[in-house]
């Protein structure tokens, strides 16, 4: 009798989850059910598997509207009937034109209009929904002729009238309007509700074909879903058999071309791995993946391979991934084996730059109709929504600001401000709008619209009407397609190092970086500033605590780094334990045997079910569980709850002291969504040797390429410091040498146009066109007669110093270009002889260095021409420096430093921070600030301070307990005339807000 149902899914419209939407139908004693998202199939899946535990059958249907109308309903009478409501919907997804008025002719599905808006003719499986409030209408004739073409249409939307007070909320949030202004319209009944059968039937007592005609319906649609069947496509040539010729042939080549001929314990690992996958049907996946790395290849893409396939040596011979398993014991098992329950995925990063090629490949190659994005659903977030539900009660800006500023203690206790908070913990979690995995690729044997409806965001891949774990659900491997910018580093750099030096630097070539002595140098010394992964502070001193020299360690390291390692205490513990080999005792035997690389630590995702499966014996299946856990894959928390329970039955079991169990399962659960396979540890190692490789021999083009892919955890500041470390002299963009990048000519670095504040990217692709075209730039006059330019645009140039190269002062180049401007009539057509334009003889007209220093500081937002600490009012630089801070171990110093970045922790006496900086001589050092020093001495955003504090060295790495610390001035700001009581307000270097110039204060004032 409920033909038309709406979950959460109908997006800011329905309120019922599907669980709840199927218990209650439970409740109602309904035998059939039908799910009629708006404009979606999201949530088919899940809704037929809970309706099949609870004996329902489920029916699927959509309700279809254009804007806020509703058009018709659409329901499945089976697999095909889904299949032409997803081609339907998604060919308009597609093409953005609105749905017709009257529904198409499916040969698979049944139409129900509302009365409304139904048509004069109804085709054979059309009928008009009656609403039991409709009852009334049907006396008329028109309509009364019509009854044995009607069926009941009680629509299921909410269930309560809180649940409709919280539909209406979401109507107003998505339509950006307040509760009162709401129209019928815009809203549903609010009798949309289940009500009992008996109940529906008296409505329609003296309509009985009316009953029939919906019973009909719903006897008529059967979906007869298959979980269990793969649906990715199975092979990549025709059969299996011709797949595993083809995969086994390319493995041997590259056993060869790695190994050798000699290589007899390689042929048993790959001939082991090669029975595993072709009992579980995977020579496809593994060959359409190599197949994408073949194109990669073949346009000079770099990639790295990561994940659980990095666990595979038929993964290595085809290229797929670079690390050789036999090197590290890495077991393949955890890739893939039989008791795995999930499927498994490479996980393959590209250049950010390079990754829509890749993407164009797959789609091309295999078809649009094959190919989508795995989708997302994002969800509404507490404080985002107490603000959206503080707008629909019409509240104004500053009580909405109170409503996410303040705790709730401190709020106002009217019953709206009640309401928002209610509405809102209810709405947290919500589902809110569709969005795609950001690198799942589905590729389908069958056409995907065979399974969901396409959504087309603005890049104009389809996107799957469902999740990662629905894909997984319902028989979908993903290939993971990410980009990142440390492969863009990586390859701007080589191209620079040939462009400039002409030296072809074959990075993919591993054995040429990776544990090179100098690179090992340097990852001892922490001088990773700029490379993948391990430039971080936390990084950088965690490798010179490690005296990080080795391959193996970086390994180790890169996934100690990690929040759930790091968090559990275990970190430290590793530490002290590879420094100290002899001075410490393992947990348990179990440790010793099966953790011996690590120190008895758990390390990486494989050491934690090896303590599960072997200390407290739980079955492979569960450690399958935990491993999910690990990765944040697990959506139940049941299932892993009763893991936990497992775990300790089993260690009582085996004798296990209780405390010793629970601090080992404590160390487990810090693991989990944060941790490492090891596979995933060895290949970031590998991108962050070759990153290092380049910082190491070719410093510039290296710090170039960095400074260009904007990517880093530095702001670009920092790496133009340490492109000055490096020898390098950083100029402002200039109109005869920069780009839209970074230009580096010998040991000079023109910072690219894309750096300045302000500037169009019309404006930049016009003055590069030009000079590409016609050549370089003579004069600010030659420029204006090329360039089409208002003065706003020429006075950022000339303040930023683009024009330095013509060898003129800025001063005179700002009353040359007014000039200029004011009788410039620019050539309508062009002319073989150009009137030359007027030149001006100026005096020498004074400007400091300073004035220069700030320019910067507004066009760019840090300034290149000087340090900061010139730009101070002290002439003190610090009483001692990083030089000489090992000597300092338990002293009290006081230091001037420039401030890098921060990071908060929360702890249980409130929140602390660590702190970066750099020191009057450019070297870095660290600094931590406990909850009681920040209360007096907060940070107050980016800029030079005096610090006082302690030093303490652990592992010959030292930093600074910050007792007192106290933000610097700069001097006045020289562009501007001040009067003696005026103070200027202090320039945040780097800051968001950057410097606001009061035009009537400037020295030259060229409007």
């Amino acid at each position: 009798m409920y033909l038309n149902c709406h979950s959460f899914y109908s997006l800011r419209y329905g309120t019922l989850s599907l669980k709840r939407l199927v218990a209650l139908a439970s409740q109602y004693k309904v035998k059939s059910l039908a799910l009629t998202d708006i404009n979606t199939l999201y949530g088919i899946y899940d809704f037929v598997k809970l309706c099949r535990q609870a004996n329902i059958i489920p029916v699927i249907g959509m309700e279809l509207r254009e804007q806020n109308e509703l058009r018709y309903i659409v329901l499945a009478k089976n697999e095909l009937g889904i299949t032409e409501i997803n081609e339907f919907r998604t060919s308009h997804n597609k093409s953005e034109e609105p749905l017709p008025l009257i529904a198409p002719d499916f040969l698979n599905c049944l139409v129900i209009y509302p009365l409304a808006n139904a048509p004069k003719q109804l085709k054979a499986k059309e009928f008009i929904g009656i609403h039991p409030t409709q009852t009334n209408l049907l006396y008329q004739s028109k309509w009364s002729m019509l009854t044995q073409k009607m069926v009941v249409l009680q629509t299921i939307n909410h269930s309560t009238l809180q649940e409709y007070e919280l539909h209406k909320i979401l109507r107003a949030i998505d339509l950006n309007t307040i509760l009162s202004k709401l129209s019928p319209s815009d809203m549903a009944c609010a009798n949309d509700t289940f009500i009992a059968e008996s109940t529906l039937s008296d409505y329609f007592a003296n309509y009985p074909i009316i009953l029939e005609n919906t019973q009909h319906i719903l006897a008529e649609c059967s979906y007869a879903f298959t979980f269990t069947k793969p649906r990715n496509k199975r092979h990549y040539t025709t059969d299996k058999r011709t797949d595993m010729k083809l995969l086994r042939e390319l493995a041997y080549q590259g056993m060869l071309s790695i190994y050798g001929t000699d290589n007899t314990e390689v042929l048993k690992r790959i001939d082991k791995e090669l029975a595993v996958i072709e009992q579980l049907n995977f020579s496809g996946y593994f060959l359409i993946t190599w197949d994408i790395i073949q194109y990669s290849n073949s346009q000079g893409f770099m990639h790295i391979g990561r994940g659980s396939g990095a666990n595979s040596i038929v993964g290595y011979c085809l290229g797929i991934t670079n690390v050789c398993p036999l090197e590290l014991d890495l077991y393949f098992e955890r890739f893939l084996n039989e008791n795995r329950k999930s499927p498994p995925d490479f996980d393959i990063d590209w250049s950010w730059k390079e990754r829509n090629c890749i993407l164009d490949y797959i789609f091309n190659k295999y078809g649009s109709d094959y190919v989508a994005f795995c989708g997302a659903i994002s969800t509404f977030k507490y404080r985002s929504i107490i603000r959206e539900i503080g707008k629909v009660y019409g509240l104004p800006k500053q009580e909405l600001d109170e409503l996410t500023r303040k705790p709730i203690e401190q709020q106002n206790k009217d019953n709206i401000t009640h309401l928002i908070h209610q509405y809102g913990q209810v709405l947290e979690g919500f589902p809110n709008q569709r969005t795609m995995h950001p690198c799942g690729i589905l590729i389908s044997e069958e056409p995907i619209t065979q399974i969901t409806t396409l959504d087309y965001p603005p890049k104009g891949y389809g996107v799957a009407q469902f999740d990662m774990h629905t894909a997984e659900m319902i028989g979908y491997d993903k290939f993971d397609i990410l980009s990142q910018r440390g492969i863009g580093h990586i390859n701007d750099a080589v191209q620079l190092i040939h462009q400039n030096k002409g030296i072809t630097v074959d990075i993919r070539h591993i054995p040429l970086s990776k544990d090179e002595p100098n690179c090992n140098h340097f990852l001892k010394n922490g001088n990773t500033i700029g490379c993948f992964y391990i430039e971080s502070p936390a990084m950088r001193g965690l490798l010179r605590k490690l005296k990080c020299n080795t391959y193996k360690t970086l390994v180790a390291a890169s996934s100690i780094i990690r929040p759930g390692v790091a968090q559990s205490g275990m970190m430290q513990e590793y530490i002290f334990r590879h420094n100290n080999p002899d001075q410490f005792n393992y947990f348990h035997p179990v440790f010793q045997e099966q953790l011996s690389e690590t120190y008895g630590i758990m390390v990486y995702q494989e050491d934690v079910i090896k303590v599960a499966l072997h200390y407290g014996g739980l079955p492979a299946a569960d450690g399958d569980i935990l491993r999910r856990a690990m990765s944040g894959k697990t959506r139940s928390k049941t299932v892993l709850d009763n893991v936990k329970n497992s775990f300790f039955i089993h260690c009582q079991q085996r004798g296990h002291p209780k405390a010793l169990s629970e601090e080992i399962y404590r160390q487990i659960e810090s693991f989990a969504g944060y941790s490492f396979c090891k596979a995933h540890s060895a290949s970031y190692a590998i991108e962050s040797y070759q990153s290092l490789y380049l910082k190491v021999h070719f410093p510039l083009e290296f710090i170039t390429a960095v400074i260009n892919n904007q990517g880093g955890f530095y702001q670009t500041e920092i790496y133009i410091h340490e492109a000055k470390r490096a020898g390098a002299t950083v100029l402002p963009p200039c109109i005869n040498n920069s780009n839209l990048d970074s230009t580096l000519m010998d040991h000079t670095i023109y910072l690219g146009f894309k750096f300045m504040l302000g500037l169009s990217q019309e404006l930049i692709t016009t003055i590069i066109t030009e000079r590409n075209k016609q050549g370089q730039y003579t004069s600010i006059a030659n420029f204006i007669n090329r360039i089409t330019i208002g003065i706003d645009s020429l006075q950022k140039l000339i303040f930023i110093g683009a024009f330095q190269c013509l060898g003129k002062q800025k001063n005179e180049l700002l009353i040359q270009a007014q000039l200029l401007l004011v009788h410039h009539k620019p050539y309508k057509t062009p002319t073989l002889i150009q009137e030359p334009i007027q030149e001006y003889q100026f005096p020498t007209l004074s400007r400091s260095a300073y004035e220069d220093a700030f320019d910067e500081i507004e066009l760019l937002g840090y300034c290149i021409s000087c340090s900061p600490f010139d730009l101070l009012k002290t002439k003190f630089r610090g009483e001692v420096f990083v030089k000489d801070l090992l000597n300092q171990n338990k002293q009290t110093v006081r230091m001037l430093a420039y401030l890098i970045t921060t990071k908060p922790v929360s702890t249980s006496r409130g929140r602390m921070y660590f702190g970066t900086w750099i020191d009057t001589n450019g070297d870095y050092f660290d600094t931590v600030h406990f909850p009681d020093s920040l209360a007096s001495y907060p940070f107050l955003g980016n800029g030079c301070y005096l610090l006082l504090g302690i030093v303490t060295i652990e592992y010959e790495v030292p930093s600074i307990q910050i007792s007192k610390m106290a933000k610097l001035p700069y001097i006045s700001d020289p562009r501007y005339y001040y009067k003696e009581q005026h103070t200027p307000s202090q320039t945040d270097i780097n800051s968001k807000n950057k410097l606001k110039i009061p035009q009537h204060r400037r020295k030259f004032n060229i409007r």
